[in-house]
């Protein structure tokens, strides 16, 4: 960050007091701008022992398999964000039954939240999508599937079979992204 979003001042990175790390600091107005993760929420849809996959039409990782998730929304809570991603990719309305799996991503400045849902009603292609499809587990196109933490999500849930076993946690490094 060069200018400061409240004021338009060059900002310089150094050591708030009582801070432990450098931040981007305001030259004119001292206004600390910090930069925290982002989250992203996703949700192993369900139907007749079947899970709902996106072909991806958009990078990064266009045309391979992921798990219906994206950037939670400001004013919305996870499973709700979830659910509506959900929407968005797979044009598929779910019912979220709990969150299952967590995996810190660091490199990239992201935390992933996985739910389980159950699919209500018909499902297609979104405008990120460039088909939709539903899985059995022996199916899973796991040499294509886009993100490790999406990898991770799916065999979290076939491990649980979609119950409530707890949360799962992961941290992906460097060379897993």
């Amino acid at each position: 960050m060069k200018y400061c979003s409240i004021c338009g001042g060059n900002t310089s990175r150094k050591v708030p007091d009582g801070d432990n790390r450098e931040r981007a600091i305001c030259d004119d107005c001292n206004t600390v701008h910090y930069q925290n993760p982002l989250i992203v929420v996703g949700c192993v849809v369900e139907s007749e022992g079947k899970v709902l996959l996106c072909r991806r039409s958009i990078e990064p990782r266009y045309g391979y398999w992921t798990i219906p998730a994206g950037f939670m929304e400001l004013g919305e809570t996870m499973a709700g964000g979830a659910a509506r991603e959900t929407l968005e990719e797979a044009c598929a309305k779910v019912e979220i039954s709990h969150q299952f799996a967590s995996v810190d991503v660091p490199g990239a400045g992201q935390v992933h939240i996985f739910f389980c849902g159950k699919l209500r009603g018909d499902f297609g292609a979104g405008q990120e999508s460039l088909e939709t499809r539903l899985f059995r587990e022996d199916e899973i196109p796991w040499d294509d599937l886009a993100f490790h933490s999406g990898r991770f999500a799916l065999q979290k849930y076939f491990e649980d079979r979609g119950q409530n076993n707890g949360v799962h946690f992961h941290e992906l490094r460097r060379s897993d992204s």
